[in-house]
Parts: C-alpha cells; structure tokens; sequence
C-alpha cells in the first residue's frame, strides 16, 4: 500500500468551520508574509527566509483553487505565481533545472509554482518525454537542487493534492458541461486519466525518492475542496514559522 492509498479522502468541512479557519489562517499568513519581507511594525528592514511553495497533483485535484486561496490575502507585490508547462524547444538545450532557478525567491520574497521541475519524474516519464536514464538521474538532482535552496536560507513547502479516481472523473464532466470553464478540460486530460495506474507508480516512486528532512512532502486530501484550500494554508503557515524558529528569525505573535 503506497502513501497516496493511506490517505483519508472522506474528510471534509462544514460551510462554517471552512468560513472560519480560512479567515483566521489567511490573516495569519498575512502577517507572517508581512514579517518575512520586513513589512509588519517591528520588523523594518530585517528580511527573513524565503518561501517557495510547489503546487503538484492529479489534474482537476483542486490545485488552483487551493492555490488562489493561497495568494487572495496576499499583496500582489508581495508575492510571485510561477506557472509552468511543456518546456519549450529552447529551454529543452539547457539542463531542465534551468527554467526554475530564476523563479527561486529571495530572501524575504516569495513564490509559488503552479506545477514545477516534478513534471521531470512524471509526465516526462509517464509520456517517455524523457529516457530512463534521465529521468531516474533527475531524483537525486532534484533533492540536491532543493537543499541548496533551503541551506542558503529558503523555506520550501511541497503540496501533492490527492483525489479519488470517481471525484476526478467527477469534475471533468462538470468541467466539460460547463461552457465557462470546458477550456480547462482537454483531450490530453482524457488520455492521462486512462495512464492513472502507471502515474500513481511515478507518484509513490517520487514520493519516496525525493522525500528529505529540509522539504518534505505534504499530501493533501483533495475530495473535499474546502478541506485540502484551508489545510493548504494552515500546512504553510506552519512551515513557515518552522522556517522562521530553525533561522534565528522573530516568529510573529498572533494577530488580527
């Protein structure tokens, strides 16, 4: 049984706790972004680590609602949402770590990835867009990549949102019925649906591979989407005071 089968897909949230945690974990993160880029009162001119957030998962398993959420409290100056597709024919001459580097936050800064250098040992693999050579080299690279970034001061949050195979089906027929929203349903997320056996394998291999003590993986229960938006937030808030104790940085007293 792997990691993903553990998981308790049945949690959910009522419209009110989900109202309240949202607001009072948004407010929260408001503060501790404030405090990272020397923003809140007391904290002029100091900057703390930087944060990096990766947003990985099965298609339609709620990552941009969760992600919007994320950001919404947010100052959009005070914040960076990378997104990340196919590489392009100049960026596949380069090491595939290449188009990532310049997305990395500063100290003080902060950036998520709406996908990120994991399509190496998951869509590359699954579609053999990459040989085995390559993509079994990428899991040490990728670990060695990301604690470089954390020993030279970043904080970096992993999320895989995780959904059953009924509610994913679920919402690509609701997706597809709806006029406004059919543009985010496409063949090619068809096709992947069928290859769900062979991506679970990548899943649970990379998982298990680049799994370290500087940036774990969060899995995130995605069946109920008020669930996985607040635990999203909440997993970050805490990482980020985890971040903040670990560097010598003031953690925030709580605020309203």
């Amino acid at each position: 049984m792997g990691r993903l089968d553990q998981l308790d897909l049945s949690q959910s949230l009522s419209k009110s706790d989900y109202k309240e945690r949202l607001e009072a974990a948004q407010t929260r993160l408001s503060a501790l972004r404030l405090a990272l880029g020397g923003k809140l009162p007391g904290y002029e001119g100091r900057l703390g680590p930087a944060l990096a957030v990766v947003f990985e998962g099965w298609d339609a398993s709620g990552k941009g609602g969760a992600l919007k959420r994320l950001v919404e409290p947010l100052d959009p100056r005070h914040v960076h949402v990378a997104q990340f597709a196919a590489p392009t024919e100049r960026e596949k001459r380069h090491h595939f770590l290449w188009r990532f580097w310049p997305a990395l936050p500063g100290l003080g800064g902060m950036t998520v990835f709406d996908r990120s250098w994991y399509g190496r040992v998951l869509v590359e693999r699954v579609e053999e867009f990459a040989t085995k050579e390559e993509w079994e080299r990428a899991y040490p690279t990728i670990v060695g990549f990301e604690r470089t970034f954390c020993a030279e001061g970043g904080v970096l949050v992993k999320f895989w949102l995780h959904t059953s195979p009924e509610e994913q089906l679920h919402r690509f027929e609701k997706r597809q019925n709806n006029p406004l929203k059919s543009w985010k349903i496409t063949d090619e997320d068809w096709r992947n649906r069928e290859k769900r056996p062979l991506y679970g394998q990548a899943i649970e291999e990379m998982l298990e591979r680049t799994e370290h003590a500087q940036a774990p993986w969060h899995l995130i229960e995605g069946d109920s989407k008020r669930h996985a938006r607040v635990k999203v937030i909440e997993t970050v808030n805490a990482e980020i005071e985890r971040g903040m104790r670990e560097s010598g940085f003031p953690v925030p007293t709580q605020t309203t």
